[in-house]
């Protein structure tokens, strides 16, 4: 069996760039990598995004839950370089670490991950989520874990989700001529460097098939995307799109956290502390000036927050 490059997550935020990259970058290779295969994991087989990479050269589409992903797994499949984008659930770290320690104990070589928002990777911050990115970096640089290379990536809050309720003010407005009050997480004056997920697929992609992974082993590289935004610059597009004036703006509303702890079987405390996730942007610790300088080397992303506003609009 050929040598495989993993892609957990393949039909998600990143997972589907990185897939589409890396088909693109093993078929104009002409290192040792022009013999890898791509595999991509999803949840289904049947979904449009799968059965769209299953037609990429050198890809492979396979309907696995990466939870149960073994050592053994590992080795029958020959991985030897893999990514994954877990989930932001309370058992995150329980779950990521055992793919990590499969991983460790299967000889992988290489394993790039997604993390969250730099300025929130800490074990004090008072968002669960990005405790556990902490906790996880944490453990891969420990001593047991020296033989498994790993780089992880730190990108600010996607665009998408960002500007999502903006997108939906306008086309509400376009379908009722009506306004609903326009919900932003962005503060009013905070700048912050928002990134379309493709760029950060981009990046991973290019990383995955670098051939010496010791110059960004154990790194962790903070994303942004290539300009800044504001909530006042955010309504400002939404007036520019609808020719009107909004007439409710509420920044920094975090009034999804309770949806979302409605929703939730886990600890209602724990959930709920998703309100927290923003503020350091609002303390303006999150602008595009913060972005890693070999991302910049790399594969610099480009997604600017209007081109990604006008696709969210036609999608």
């Amino acid at each position: 069996m050929a040598p495989t490059i993993l892609v957990v997550g393949a039909t998600g935020n990143t997972g589907r760039s990185v897939v589409e990259t890396l088909s693109k970058l093993l078929k104009t290779s002409e290192t040792s990598f022009s013999g890898h295969r791509i595999l991509a994991l999803t949840r289904s087989l049947d979904g449009r995004a799968a059965q769209q990479l299953a037609r990429l050269p050198g890809v492979q589409v396979v309907e696995q839950n990466w939870v149960e992903i073994t050592a053994d797994w590992l080795r029958q499949h020959n991985v030897v370089r893999a990514f994954i984008a877990p989930h932001n659930q309370p058992n995150q770290f329980a779950e990521e670490s055992t793919f990590h320690l499969a991983a460790l104990h299967a000889g992988v070589e290489y394993v790039v991950r997604i993390s969250t928002t730099a300025a929130n990777v800490r074990p004090d911050c008072p968002a669960y989520y990005p405790r556990n990115h902490w906790a996880i970096e944490t453990l891969l640089s420990s001593p047991e874990f020296q033989r498994l290379h790993w780089t992880s990536l730190q990108p600010n809050i996607f665009t998408t989700f960002y500007l999502a309720p903006a997108v939906e003010l306008v086309k509400n407005y376009r379908k009722t001529g009506k306004q609903g009050p326009l919900r932003l997480m962005a503060s009013e004056d905070a700048p912050v460097g928002i990134i379309d997920a493709d760029d950060v697929g981009v990046l991973a992609a290019h990383l995955l098939v670098e051939q010496d992974t010791y110059t960004h082993n154990r790194a962790k590289y903070v994303l942004n995307g290539p300009e800044d935004i504001t909530g006042r610059e955010i309504v400002k597009m939404v007036e520019e799109t609808i020719g009107t004036k909004v007439e409710d703006v509420r920044y920094k509303d975090m009034s999804f956290a309770e949806q979302m702890a409605a929703a939730s079987q886990e600890s209602r405390n724990v959930i709920l502390s998703i309100r927290h996730l923003a503020e350091t942007a609002w303390d303006g610790q999150c602008t595009a000036a913060t972005t890693s300088k070999e991302v910049l080397e790399i594969a610099a992303p480009k997604g600017t927050p209007a081109e990604v506003f006008k696709m969210m609009l036609e999608s």
